[in-house]
């Protein structure tokens, strides 16, 4: 009904078909934003589509290049105007010209749902502790973005795996972008390479007695590729590597979980006993000036 609430709700917070027509968008594309929009189920969280849609026209996107970044990241909706307009300038100083940085976001729009603090950290990290160059955190950011939501212990953890149990240096992990992979499918395959006798932890000197495979025949190969040229093994094998390969992380885990409570444990009786030998001393104390 025009006068009820939800309706004013609703025309308040969707933008309009005739102001997305003035956009350049047809009926047919302001409906699937209409749909996008109501997709999230967020109170108010097509408030901001309009000023975002503009600029992502502003940035060089036709209508129909935005509506897939819509589909691909509907949150896209929610950001406003000033925080969008943060991001893209963030990018920008970040090293992504004008090609790369539409390149960037078409692939991987969620990049611009990410707040400036939390890109600057990521990268602030990458170049204090993996010691990657300005210019290799420009390339790791054009080509796999998605490590600006990456939790920066496993970002840790993998870096520190692929440098020194495979002995891959920074160079070849940006060429090869190492980041576009999880840390299970990097260790996934290295383990059962390295199980097949096909792959070796280089020595302090960065020597191995094999030739081990780049790290592109690694990762970006795919399975069947991977199976028959690299580790020159079965569908089979792989599968049931695979299950005890998981089994075993699991144990591990469970192992650390269990060797952190009782660390936890020991802290916590040794923070009872100070209490105690606190509260011994104090009543001593007292009782000697009582004396």
């Amino acid at each position: 009904e025009p006068g009820s609430p939800s309706s004013t709700a609703a025309s308040v917070s969707e933008p309009s078909l005739h102001s997305l027509a003035e956009l350049g968008f047809t009926e047919a594309q302001a409906g699937q934003i209409h749909q996008a929009v109501s997709s999230l189920k967020k109170r108010g969280a097509g408030r901001d589509v309009l000023s975002s849609l503009t600029v992502m026209l502003v940035l060089g996107f036709n209508c129909s290049s935005v509506l897939k970044l819509l589909e691909k990241c509907p949150e896209l909706c929610t950001v406003k105007e000033a925080q969008l307009q943060q991001r893209i300038n963030n990018l920008r100083k970040l090293g992504l010209i004008e090609g790369s940085l539409q390149r960037t976001v078409a692939h991987y729009p969620d990049v611009l749902t990410v707040p400036v603090k939390t890109v600057k950290s990521v990268m602030h990290f990458l170049r204090e502790k993996c010691l990657f160059t300005s210019q290799q955190l420009t390339h790791i950011l054009r080509d796999s973005p998605q490590v600006v939501l990456e939790d920066l212990d496993q970002l840790e953890y993998k870096f520190q795996y692929v440098y020194f149990r495979m002995g891959v240096k920074q160079a070849d992990m940006v060429k090869f972008r190492l980041f576009r992979f999880t840390l299970d499918e990097v260790r996934c395959r290295h383990a059962f390479l390295e199980r097949r006798g096909f792959y070796q932890t280089p020595d302090k000197k960065g020597q191995t007695l094999i030739i081990n495979p780049r790290l592109d025949s690694v990762l970006h190969s795919d399975l069947d590729s991977f199976l028959t040229h690299v580790a020159q093994a079965s569908a089979e094998e792989y599968r049931v590597f695979q299950k005890l390969l998981a089994r075993e992380w699991k144990e591990e885990e469970l192992q650390q979980g269990g060797i952190q409570a009782e660390r936890e444990e020991e802290e916590e009786e040794e923070e009872a006993d100070d209490d105690e030998d606190e509260t011994t001393g104090n009543s001593g104390y007292m009782k000697r000036r009582k004396r």
